[in-house]
């Protein structure tokens, strides 16, 4: 090899060698990072710069409040910087650092669903989804430090049935085995059922249709706890008048009448093999099981009976006089007063019972 290729070797290899230290340099300056995110309440060297070698655990500003941002300049950071004997931080042309502090957040609703199970069942409230609160301060999210990943505790419940009061507080533990965090609520409380309301005016002896109906929610000492639900109530009688928007309950409600007043019915009379039928006319309403008078119209006297079916009210006959009836039954008259035989054409018919 000539002189004049060592001398060119020899410049490359320096020329290497000089960018193989400017890329050490490079990669272990120290940087200033443009997005910061920090879990405590201080924000150290470390935090805004990579590679900040025994500088790191310096501190040099409070942290944000938990789950913000904040905002520096980069001047400002590399003043304070300095300030510490940081110097030489590269700053790749960023106008400004932003400082995120991370936080664990609980969110309002699920305050009020821990508030709510913490209540349940406590001097006579029912379940946590009946429970209807009011608190006196509007519940917000909380946010915590990261480190406070606990469940919600709840550590002392109280609850004034009378006044409706209430005072929960929970505790949240966290990672360092330090005092939990403690979080407190107080306000009142209401026990809300579901019910049939009337959406028109009805009148006594109405029979209710789905129209008439909607659900709604109402508060339980409203009610007394007498619900009436939808699928209950249509195909009801009302047992008296009442206005829309009026809440039902149980007690409004009967079974619909199967026999009404001045109707004319079929009483039946059912005994020892003899089935017989004759006219009647209702003397009172009533609906299935119910006891009412009937005029029997062949023989023009009042009886009472059971409603059994639409327009159906069944006579229990005496013994004596059923006895006297079948014996007779034969000759096609009977003297069970005033029933007709089967001779008397009027209407009246006389079928034997299968036995």
């Amino acid at each position: 090899m000539n002189p004049r290729s060592l001398v060119i070797a020899a410049t490359l290899l320096a020329a290497a060698a000089s960018l193989a230290q400017a890329g050490e340099d490079t990669i272990t300056a120290p940087v200033l990072r443009a997005q910061v995110t920090v879990e405590g309440d201080i924000v150290r060297v470390g935090d805004m710069v990579e590679n900040a070698g025994s500088a790191a655990q310096i501190a040099i500003y409070r942290s944000p409040d938990l789950g913000t941002t904040g905002t520096l300049a980069t001047a400002q950071v590399i003043s304070v910087l300095q300030a510490h004997q940081v110097i030489g931080v590269l700053t790749r042309d960023i106008k400004s650092v932003s400082v995120t502090r991370l936080a664990r957040t609980i969110e309002g609703r699920q305050i009020q669903s821990q508030v709510a199970h913490a209540l349940e069942h406590r001097g006579g409230l029912g379940e946590a989804a009946n429970l209807n609160l009011t608190f006196d301060r509007e519940v917000q999210d909380v946010r915590l430090d990261t480190s406070s990943n606990g469940e919600l505790q709840p550590t002392m419940v109280r609850y004034e049935p009378r006044s409706g009061r209430f005072d929960v507080t929970f505790e949240v533990s966290n990672d360092f085995n330090s005092s939990p965090t403690k979080l407190r609520f107080t306000g009142s409380v209401i026990e809300m059922l579901e019910t049939a309301v009337l959406t028109r005016n009805v009148d006594r002896g109405d029979v209710l249709k789905g129209s008439d109906l909607i659900m709604e929610r109402r508060p339980k000492a409203e009610l007394g706890g007498d619900v009436a639900a939808r699928d209950q109530s249509v195909g009801m009688q009302m047992r008296k008048a009442m206005r829309a928007g009026q809440p039902l309950k149980t007690v409004d409600l009967a079974k619909p009448d199967l026999v009404q007043r001045d109707e004319d019915i079929t009483l039946i009379y059912d005994s020892a093999g003899i089935y017989l039928t004759v006219r009647g006319k209702a003397a009172e309403s009533g609906t299935e099981g119910d006891t009412v008078n009937v005029l029997n119209q062949q023989s023009k006297r009042t009886v009472s009976g059971v409603v059994v079916g639409r327009r159906q009210v069944a006579i229990a006959i005496p013994a004596r006089a059923s006895a006297t009836a079948e014996t007779t039954s034969s000759i096609g008259r009977t003297k069970n007063d005033g029933i007709a035989s089967p001779a008397d054409r009027n209407d009246p018919q006389m079928t034997p019972k299968a036995e």
